[in-house]
């Protein structure tokens, strides 16, 4: 039994004897969502094999139980989540081992399903809550859970969210270990490149709302053996009139080296470019995005800047393996920029990124639920990874359609198609991925 599974059922028993408390019953929430996916990545260089031409349809069902808290000063609860897979189409003809959309069987071929079982307890104080558990789904900026698959990426630890100072919001946590997007077993945290597990990252953060129009963030993290980071960021909302506002958004990290990263085992990748000291973390990055709102349309301009040193650092145990040196299906994380696009990162040493992208709501014109996207980011001045020769450079278009059924039998049912276009010199391949997503979430309480 894991730690998240024996903490479920630690707090069944001890919260049984009030379960009639108010609060905990009345305050409850229970939902079953569901996910159909179908992904299509293909590569436009090589032979049409699997590592080359991915495409695969795989079915998600989600079970999200949270209760309410029991009476007291202290109150108790207690979460849960369910999760299964099922691989519906793409044999091994289509299905590259070790990826990230579904695991693999022992001969390469997608598993024809898997599953996982997590909880959370809870306790509330006042406007503090602490959570522990293996069903955490973290989302700041030093850290944001991936649910961009079939499953979710869910984090084991503690974490504590108070607001006992009005217009703040305070977060602190350690997380020890985290389960992938296509896996049923947790892992040790890592960084790109890192196949040593760190069961530390510790953080601690502030969002104070200065105005309802300005919101001032500041984040510390630490990967045990791995990197430390810095994040400040300031989010504001100018509103020029009812339908009309300009909005600004700024962000800064900077990480560094802890303890044994660059040994062997705890060496970062820089996200396959240049490092002025091989396998470690030396990074700066920042960011700034403007976007206008006009009605239902929306333009945003932005630039990011990552720094010559090395890339930009994020938590990803893509290349943690098991006992007998299997991809775990662990890979697969998000990270806080607008550049993580379908396709690529434009996250390497160097990296200077202009991005643009004009977005509509059709509730303007009388279709409520109906949105569409159209991106483009061009990424120039990447150094080589030896640090000589010509800079290298990339870029991608991204286009997006999402509709959410406002009324009748289906009302909330969802249909996301995203369709990614990249290319470059770089050392990712050039790609066209297209994914259509299904959505429907039914709650019962």
């Amino acid at each position: 039994m894991n730690k998240s599974t024996l903490a479920l059922a630690v707090a069944v028993g001890v919260l049984a004897q009030q379960a009639g408390a108010a609060g905990f019953i009345e305050d409850s929430k229970a939902s079953i969502s569901s996910r159909t996916y179908y992904f299509d990545a293909d590569n436009r260089e090589g032979a049409k094999t699997p590592a080359n031409r991915q495409r695969e349809t795989a079915q998600g069902l989600k079970f999200d139980f949270q209760s309410g808290y029991t009476q007291g000063v202290v109150g108790f609860g207690f979460d849960a989540q369910a999760l299964v897979g099922i691989h519906l189409d793409g044999g091994k003809g289509h299905h590259p081992d070790n990826n990230s959309f579904t695991p693999s069987d022992t001969d390469g071929s997608a598993v024809d399903e898997w599953s996982r079982l997590a909880g959370n307890v809870k306790a509330r104080f006042s406007k503090t809550e602490a959570h522990v558990g293996g069903a955490l789904q973290p989302n700041m900026p030093i850290l944001i859970a991936n649910d961009s698959r079939v499953l979710p990426q869910t984090f084991e630890g503690g974490t504590i969210t108070s607001k006992e100072i009005d217009n703040v919001t305070f977060n602190v946590g350690q997380l020890e270990h985290a389960t992938g997007r296509a896996s049923s077993n947790s892992t040790g945290l890592a960084v790109a490149g890192g196949t040593e597990d760190s069961n530390q990252f510790r953080y601690a953060g502030a969002d104070w709302k200065v105005t309802k129009d300005l919101l001032l963030q500041y984040y510390y993290a630490n990967l045990e053996d791995y990197y430390k980071q810095n994040f400040l960021g300031l989010v504001h909302v100018y509103p020029i009139a009812p339908n009309q506002s300009f909005k600004t958004d700024l962000r800064y990290f900077d990480s560094s080296s802890d303890g044994k990263n660059g040994d062997a085992g705890y060496r970062f990748n820089n996200n396959n470019g240049y490092a002025k000291h091989p396998g470690e973390v030396d990074n700066q990055t920042w960011s700034a995005t403007f976007t206008y709102t006009l009605g239902g349309s929306a333009f945003l301009l932005g630039h990011q800047r990552v720094s010559d040193d090395g890339g930009f650092v994020f938590l990803n145990q893509g290349n943690v393996v098991d006992g007998n040196g299997r991809n775990e299906g662990a890979g697969g994380a998000s990270f806080y920029s607008f550049t993580d696009a379908t396709v690529g990162s434009f996250i390497r040493a160097g990296e200077n990124t202009s991005y643009g992208q004009y977005s509509y709501d059709f509730a303007s014109l009388g279709v409520p639920g109906l949105k569409a996207s159209a991106a483009y980011l061009y990424g120039q001045d990447i150094k080589a990874t030896n640090g000589v020769g010509k800079d290298l450079n990339e870029r991608e278009t991204d286009l997006r359609v999402d509709y959410v059924i406002q009324t009748g039998m289906l009302k909330g049912f969802g249909t996301t198609l995203r369709h990614g276009m990249y290319r470059g010199n770089t050392s990712t391949l050039d790609q066209d991925q297209t994914r259509l997503i299904f959505n429907y979430t039914y709650s019962f309480m």
